[in-house]
């Protein structure tokens, strides 16, 4: 398991959405990784010591001066005897601690103190979410390396409606997995030769939103797991790499540079923006139609009960756009067709259609889980055959994939 033998700090600050870091610990002990909780005073109105202890099978920390643990300055050696630190739920009043270096309570001396990666899951309402204060907090710890998960969008327990809701805790699980094991190939990679060094990769990933009204979209269920780990397993082999996402709440992979969109269409332009590069794979799962004319405002429900007539258009053909000839051309572009039936014949027809070098192909019928899972099977389609890889992580996929690259290049 990716996460045996390693050590978490979890950090719960207040928040109704405390309550599902109980159920992030037992994923975590579920996956063989120690986790050590601390507890801030705002978190603790809504869970308790006893029940991360319980769960965690270890003390939980909740006092920056307490007498037994400072004697042996206690903040430090927890602050740096993790892998990583995981603060789930960040609250906006930490994460603006965070960003302005404040330390008056244990878990803010903690994350001044820590020389460990840190994710950040934020969970707060709408309001303050998309507040100018919390958002330049925000941009502020991006710059200086900290990963974020979420938030997501629904409901609240305010009935308020937006971005703001705490990550699911499997999504956390997830992004705790890709940097434990990013920073895993790193270390264990440093000394292997960069096999891509001096080479520009553009990767695609996650899903787009396409906007129905200002609430509603047409999207898909991509998680953008697998192309975040391609992006990051190319930049372990050396490579520069240009990751344009759609909306996902996953945590970045260190040492990309990202650029975030919404729309096909975006994601077309920030593509082309990108260019020239050496390798281009397109993991990301654009929707094929968008609305024609999104509604300006929220579309209501009529006293008919008739839905809406939605008039659809198709989108652009990011692959094809960029795989066609010319001098912009990548030299090796690579493109994914998530099939339900008849895998082979459709994604090599579709690597011939849109000029692709290679088709990454897999099976994403409901039943084998792939679809928005951590696993991934898939068949590789070049001009000289077809292989079919075994069910792997989607992190050993994006790293057999990576080396494949490399060797094209060699």
């Amino acid at each position: 398991m990716a996460l045996m033998g390693k050590r978490i700090l979890l950090i719960v600050s207040g928040g109704i959405a405390a309550f599902k870091a109980l159920e992030l610990v037992r994923l975590l002990r579920k996956d063989g990784c120690a986790v050590s909780c601390v507890l801030t005073a705002g978190g603790a109105h809504f869970v308790t010591p006893l029940s991360l202890q319980a769960l965690s099978e270890e003390r939980v920390y909740t006092d920056l001066f307490s007498l037994t643990d400072e004697s042996e300055m206690g903040h430090i050696q927890l602050s740096r005897s993790a892998d990583l630190v995981v603060v789930a739920p960040a609250s906006a009043d930490l994460l603006a601690k965070m960003a302005a270096g404040i330390a008056d309570d244990l878990a803010s001396t903690l994350l001044l103190a820590t020389d460990k990666p840190v994710l950040a899951a934020p969970a707060m309402n709408v309001r303050m979410w998309l507040h100018a204060a919390t958002q330049a907090n925000m941009a502020t710890l991006a710059a200086r390396g900290v990963h974020v998960v979420g938030p997501d969008e629904g409901a609240m327990a305010c009935n308020e409606y937006g971005p703001g809701r705490l990550a699911e805790p499997p999504a956390i699980l997830d992004a705790i997995k890709s940097l434990i094991g990013t920073a895993s190939s790193a270390s264990a990679s440093a000394s292997a030769p960069q096999l891509l060094a001096g080479r520009h990769a553009l990767v695609t990933s996650g899903p787009t939103h396409e906007p129905i009204d200002p609430v509603r979209y047409i999207a898909n269920r991509s998680s953008g797991r697998q192309g975040h780990a391609i992006a990051g397993a190319l930049a372990a082999l050396g490579a520069r790499v240009t990751l344009v996402s759609g909306p996902v709440s996953i945590a970045d992979p260190p040492g990309v540079s990202v650029r975030p969109v919404e729309t096909a269409a975006d994601m077309l332009s920030a593509c082309e923006a990108a260019l020239p590069a050496d390798i281009a794979v397109f993991a990301a799962a654009v929707a094929d139609w968008r609305v024609a004319k999104p509604a300006a405002l929220k579309m209501k429900k009529t006293a008919t009960g008739k839905p809406p007539a939605l008039s659809l258009t198709e989108n652009p053909d990011i692959l094809a756009s960029i795989a066609a000839a010319g001098p912009r051309r990548p030299k090796l572009v690579v493109g994914f067709a998530a099939e339900t039936h008849e895998l082979a014949a459709h994604a090599e027809e579709k690597r011939r259609r849109k000029n692709a070098d290679w088709i990454v192909a897999n099976d994403v019928s409901p039943a084998t889980g792939i679809m928005g899972g951590a696993d991934n099977e898939v068949h590789l389609i070049t001009a000289d055959g077809i292989e079919h890889w075994p069910r792997l992580s989607k992190q050993e996929v994006a790293a057999r994939l990576a080396q494949r690259i490399a060797a094209a290049f060699a």
